[in-house]
């Protein structure tokens, strides 16, 4: 028999079906999920407050007499009412009201009301605050802060009171609902009850400590932070589980077209890429799938360990898939295997969208029958039509730039009679070890910490918007040697029209003043062909200086670059910063890269750019992201689902991970019946990201 908090929503009083709908898509369904829906902040009614004591900026509830009420007239028509009590006077005033409202305002009539104090025109006053006439004297304030809680549409804070006020009443009723939900005795280092945290967070009392429960400490928040944490860990066991269930094609170790391929290469493969081959080649030659996540700084040599891995499938009979985020950095890779691999007697094929339906067409049917040994491409690559002969191997460059629903389709269409291709996922973004050990504990993990040898690192220099025209003199010194550089524009506004505007602006500005220098532009609204012609002809050297957004940010591998000025650079992320400074330093000649901001800026904005000035490691960019921006920006996740934590905060609960992790295990080994109660209570997907 199911517990009453297991019931549906819809057994409270007061929720029809509309209100329904709009609970589910909160990922509400049942009685206990409301009580998991906690408040954002709290508001203190529990006293009265004599006027003269209020400040600005704070809520208060008063009380006194009505001295007068009248409507005045300026920009905005409004309705002022002034009230004392025994201390002190203040104004309340109304912008949205109604005749009969102004007429109940009486003078000398008594009033209670709660809301915000502010500085007005004529001294401190409330804007439609919650009022109520001749309150009864006798009636006691509220015991508790009140909840406010995060909302939707249509959904006021009443009527989310009133469906909290019955989820807490079934709660403080049961005697065993929560049992199953209980974690074992001694788990949790916070010995706290579930039941009671639950109780207290919804309800607190009056001198409850608001700056520990606004900082996320109370030990209450913590109990709950722990078994979210707790519950994401099972979860992605849980995937790692699964995944080992499936079967996948086993590579051998020994390839003859590795061995062919490094015999070409004009270089040796650094001690790291060397251990992160190793992993891989261990990881296919076994029948449980690989997915594996290859970690490596900007420049550390990511694409020849992909190709490698690449030639184990192929050795052993099977095709390779490679999907990047962008047009770019597919033909980038494309160009790239096509050097490595036609040597060795493979055919590599590109998919994209700008590709005339004949020749799709005829890669389509050649990567049915087999003839394409390796398919390079963007989303289209995992289109309907696209089928694969013998799918063994699926390598995803910038994984945080896909949802999870590509990367399963992609995986899917290479299931073939029960058996999944391997899975090797790539990115160029360092992830701190706190975020790889919560958000990738399904995954195994490489990581690349080493430069290949001749890369000089890229200094960074940061200047303000009036020397421009001392950076535009440093560009042409730079292009009369023969080197090329890169000129980034960026604007504060989220429109891509804008900043493509403010790139074609700059690309004519430094035409003028660059005479006799070749400067070319490309920006995300430009045709896919379009843009591609322009990185080729910068790539070939027929452009000195390209000007563009931030669509150059992966896949941009000219080694002749050797200057790039970002405009701007107080309004983009460390992590974007650090990609695009990584498009220099690809050669033997020292590079530069300029930050060319508008003052003043921000001490989040200095910080930023003191980080990039001091360090080109990616890994220490990277902890100083996660503590400035939170882990769902470092990831670049939002939309696929990963960390939206309710309760807990990586960088600050940092200190339970190891306890989740071992707890988590242990629970896991034990198959433990309160594992799928944890998981659904705290993923509201939970059904769809067990696929994954």
């Amino acid at each position: 028999m199911s517990s009453k908090l297991d019931q549906p929503v819809s057994s409270l009083n007061g929720v029809g079906p509309k209100l329904q709908q709009k609970l589910h898509k909160l990922g509400i369904r049942r009685v206990v999920d409301l009580l998991f829906h906690l408040p954002l902040r709290y508001q203190n009614r529990t006293r009265i407050t004599p006027i003269s004591l209020v400040k600005a900026n704070q809520d208060y509830v008063i009380e006194g007499r009505v001295l007068n009420c009248q409507v005045a007239f300026g920009r905005r028509r409004s309705l002022i009412c002034t009230i004392e009590d025994d201390s002190a006077a203040i104004q309340l005033r109304f912008f949205h009201f109604s005749k009969t409202q102004q007429q109940a305002f009486q003078n000398g009539r008594m009033i209670r009301c709660f809301g915000d104090v502010r500085f007005g025109r004529n001294g401190l006053e409330m804007v439609h605050p919650e009022y109520e006439f001749d309150p009864n004297p006798t009636q006691p304030l509220s015991k508790h802060l009140t909840p406010v809680y995060p909302s939707t549409e249509g959904m006021t804070q009443g009527v989310w009171r009133k469906l909290q006020q019955q989820a807490l009443d079934i709660l403080r009723n049961s005697q065993d609902e929560l049992a199953l939900f209980t974690l074992p005795a001694g788990m949790a280092k916070l010995e706290v009850n579930l039941k009671q945290a639950l109780l207290y967070l919804h309800l607190p009392p009056a001198d409850a400590d608001l700056f520990a429960i606004h900082e996320g400490t109370h030990p209450f928040q913590q109990r709950l932070a722990f078994e979210e944490l707790l519950a994401h860990q099972l979860s992605l066991l849980q995937l790692r589980s699964q995944r080992q269930m499936l079967q996948a094609p086993a590579f051998a170790c020994n390839n003859a077209l590795v061995e062919r391929l490094l015999e070409t290469l004009p270089f040796y493969l650094t001690g790291a890429q060397k251990r992160c081959v190793d992993e891989i080649a261990s990881d296919c030659a076994n029948t449980t799938p690989m997915l594996r996540l290859v970690q490596g700084d900007v420049g550390s040599g990511k694409t020849i360990v992909a190709a490698i891995a690449a030639l184990l499938a192929i050795g052993a009979g099977y095709q390779a898939a490679i999907m990047a985020p962008t047009e770019i950095l597919a033909e980038q890779h494309k160009e790239n295997f096509e050097h490595w691999f036609s040597a060795l007697g493979l055919r590599v094929a590109w998919l994209v969208g700008r590709q005339t339906p004949r020749q799709k067409q005829q890669i389509v049917d050649d990567l049915a029958s087999g003839l394409i040994q390796v398919i390079i491409g963007t989303h289209a690559i995992f289109q309907e039509k696209v089928e694969f002969n013998r799918l063994g191997l699926i390598i995803i460059d910038e994984q945080h730039r896909f949802g999870v629903h590509q990367r399963l389709a992609l995986r899917d269409k290479g299931t073939n009679d029960g058996i999944v291709p391997h899975q090797l996922i790539m990115t160029a973004t360092p992830i701190p070890r706190t975020l790889a050990m919560t958000a990738y504990a399904d995954l195994d993990l490489s990581i690349i910490d080493e430069l290949p040898p001749g890369r000089t690192p890229v200094k960074t220099i940061a200047l303000e918007e009036h020397r421009r025209h001392d950076v535009i003199e440093r560009i042409k010194a730079a292009c009369q040697q023969g080197r090329q550089a890169y000129w980034v524009c960026t604007l504060i506004e989220e429109s891509e029209a804008l900043n493509c505007q403010a790139a074609e602006k700059t690309a004519e500005q430094l035409g003028k003043e660059l005479q006799g220098l070749r400067v070319g532009l490309v920006h995300g609204r430009l045709k896919a062909e379009e843009k591609a012609d322009v990185m080729f002809a910068f790539a070939e050297g027929g452009i000195d200086v390209l000007v563009a957004t931030t669509v150059i940010e992966v896949g941009v591998n000219v080694p002749n670059a050797s200057l790039m000025v970002i405009e701007n650079p107080e309004r983009l992320g460390l992590a974007q910063l650090h990609q695009l400074r990584g498009r220099v330093g690809r050669g033997d000649t020292e590079s530069f890269c300029v930050l060319l901001y508008q003052s003043p800026l921000s001490e989040n904005a200095k910080q930023r750019i003191n980080i990039l000035r001091d360090t080109n490691d990616g890994f220490k960019i990277a902890e100083t992201d996660l503590k400035l921006r939170g882990p769902g920006e470092v990831l670049g996740s939002r939309q696929t689902g990963i960390l939206q934590f309710r309760v807990a905060d990586i960088e600050r609960d940092q200190d339970l991970l190891a306890d989740v992790g071992h707890y988590a295990k242990t629970l896991f080994s034990e198959n433990n019946a309160i594992i799928q109660p944890l998981i659904d209570r705290w993923i509201s997907n939970a059904d769809y990201y067990a696929q994954g």
